[in-house]
């Protein structure tokens, strides 16, 4: 069983930066993809990000490509979302997940475990 526990989110201004935090606890980290997600109101849960535990290589959902960054640190077991140029359209819920492999996942159904999620809000 892998905890995740989601922290770092807010309210903060358009073209703020806010940089969310997922600690893994329960196995070892390494072994496991880790991805995050994000749910706006009214709207299905999307893929953000993800970064293979294998090669630290990162993918990223098209309309974020260029403004967020996602990192791992596999000794603290943490994984990192650094969200920059931020915009209204990206207030959401942010949900970090993990799943056991060594394949890129984009697919919320592909994901294992799942965190609470942290609520980040961007005013105009």
């Amino acid at each position: 069983q892998v905890r995740l526990v989601e922290s770092g989110g807010g309210l903060v201004e358009a073209g703020d930066s806010l940089r969310l935090s997922c600690q893994a606890s329960g196995r070892t980290f390494s072994g496991y993809i880790m991805g995050w997600f994000r749910q706006a109101p009214g709207k299905e849960r999307e893929f953000v990000a993800t970064i293979r535990w294998i090669d630290n290589n990162p993918s990223y959902a098209d309309f974020v490509k260029g403004r967020f960054t996602i990192s791992r640190d596999n000794a603290k077991n943490t994984v990192h979302l650094q969200m920059n140029s931020l915009k209204p359209e990206d207030t959401a819920v942010y949900y970090c997940a993990a799943a056991y492999g060594i394949r890129t996942m984009t697919v919320e159904e592909d994901y294992n475990y799942w965190g609470q999620g942290t609520q980040v809000t961007v005013s105009s």
